[in-house]
């Protein structure tokens, strides 16, 4: 699927907001899947997926969420945690009448599947995650943790503690911001000092493959051109309250659940997954961090045989 025949969208109004979503095997109904983005991304991630899923029978929902593409972008950060994320999510299934549905996610869209998950069980038949596995809450917040051991330039520290500042310069450089990033087989990093996502919006030169085609990533462009970066940004400036808010639920994921890693993604993988997501299947792809789009047709592979495997049983 290219950029000129992924599907046009609908603005559909969900728990105080509208949100861009993008659909494919309406005729499908009844078979829900969700794909849920992370940042700084789009719907449009899940561009070779949607048509897969929908042969293999699934109505395929793809939300830009709240802050994303022309999706509502409101103004107050803490319209931005875990409960209004989640809480999208499930309005959105309402809307179409469904009263659960499988859910993938990418990066943040992992972490707002995993939130979903906990704060509304009754709402999520399957859980399939990629990059990012489940976080345990530990005793201390998330921001105040990685502020002692990654320090205050850490872009998630950094968010926090000066906010404002990244999302002028990410929106002073977008097209080279999005070109730099989007991109596999870099080498490694050399240690450099400042806040690492600034120094790469700023960088003249990229690093690696692209990921992505012009056309493809103009969509990106186009999107954060639009929207800005701040609401995207403000995910994470609700960490540690996602913490507070996460504090009194059941910290078990019940749901069947497959975890999809990228064998060269710097996200961490997690040491002891299957303590919280018992009914848990790994697996581990030949990539960086943008797994649906640098291996589509593997990820592809691995979300359908899952599936099937659950269908079956």
């Amino acid at each position: 699927m290219t950029s000129t025949d992924f599907p046009k969208p609908t603005l559909i109004p969900v728990n105080g907001v509208e949100l861009e979503v993008f659909e494919a095997g309406r005729e499908n109904a009844g078979r829900p899947i969700v794909l849920c983005h992370g940042w700084p991304d789009h719907a449009f991630t899940w561009r070779h997926q949607m048509p897969a899923l929908a042969a293999a029978g699934y109505h395929v929902i793809a939300p830009n969420q709240r802050g994303y593409g022309n999706s509502s972008r409101p103004a107050e950060v803490t319209d931005y945690d875990i409960e209004h994320l989640s809480g999208d999510l499930v309005a959105l299934l309402d809307h179409y009448g469904y009263r659960d549905a499988t859910f993938i996610g990418h990066d943040w869209g992992a972490f707002v599947v995993w939130g979903l998950t906990l704060l509304h069980p009754t709402r999520v038949n399957k859980v399939i995650n990629l990059s990012l596995p489940y976080q345990e809450r530990g005793e201390k917040p998330w921001i105040e943790l990685m502020e002692d051991m990654l320090g205050g330039d850490f872009y998630f520290v950094h968010f926090n503690r000066q906010p404002g500042i990244a999302d002028a310069v990410f929106e002073d450089n977008t097209a080279q911001f999005l070109r730099n990033l989007y991109r596999k087989n870099q080498p490694p990093p050399e240690p450099q000092p400042g806040m690492a996502l600034i120094n790469l919006a700023r960088a003249q030169t990229p690093l690696g493959e692209p990921i992505m085609s012009d056309s493809e990533l103009a969509v990106l462009v186009s999107a954060f051109e639009t929207s800005g970066f701040t609401g995207g940004i403000n995910w994470y400036r609700n960490l540690d309250r996602n913490w507070r808010l996460l504090a009194d639920v059941d910290s078990i994921i019940h749901q069947p659940a497959l975890m999809i890693y990228g064998h060269r993604d710097p996200v961490a993988r997690s040491e002891n997954l299957a303590e919280f997501v018992p009914n848990v299947e790994v697996v581990c792809l030949d990539c960086g961090h943008w797994i649906q789009q640098e291996e589509p047709e593997e990820t592809n592979q691995a979300i359908l045989k899952w599936l099937d495997n659950r269908d079956d049983a």
